[in-house]
């Protein structure tokens, strides 16, 4: 069974860092784009930053540079290094990636979410 594993949140104050981390295991055939999204309360999930199985990256404009994507493929972990965090960041961010557990199909997994909190 694949497991998306979260790590990294916690409280910062403005202004601050965080790198999140997420690894997935379990019977991988192939890891394609992976990403993390986040949701705020009383708001919908939105995409934070996505990567291709390359280096190709997106960000949703109000983390432009701010945040960072990046993967390390040997270790089948995504990371998210959050720089000038702002109140407006505070939400639970979840990991997603789409996995291939034979050839020939993919499928998307969620992590289970950790919550990032921007507060003085």
């Amino acid at each position: 069974q694949v497991q998306l594993v979260e790590s990294g949140g916690g409280l910062v104050q403005p202004g601050g860092s965080l790198r999140l981390s997420c690894t997935a295991s379990g019977g991988i055939f192939t890891i394609w784009a992976m990403g993390w999204y986040r949701q705020a309360p009383g708001k919908q999930r939105e995409l934070v930053a996505t990567i291709t199985g390359g280096t190709s990256t997106n960000y949703a404009d109000s983390v432009k540079g701010r945040f960072t994507i990046f993967r390390d493929n040997a270790k089948n972990t995504v990371y998210l290094q959050m720089n000038s965090l702002k109140p407006e960041d505070t939400a639970v961010y979840y990991c997603n990636a789409e996995i291939s557990r034979v050839a020939g199909f993919r499928t998307d997994y969620w992590g289970q979410g950790t919550q990032v909190t921007v507060s003085s």
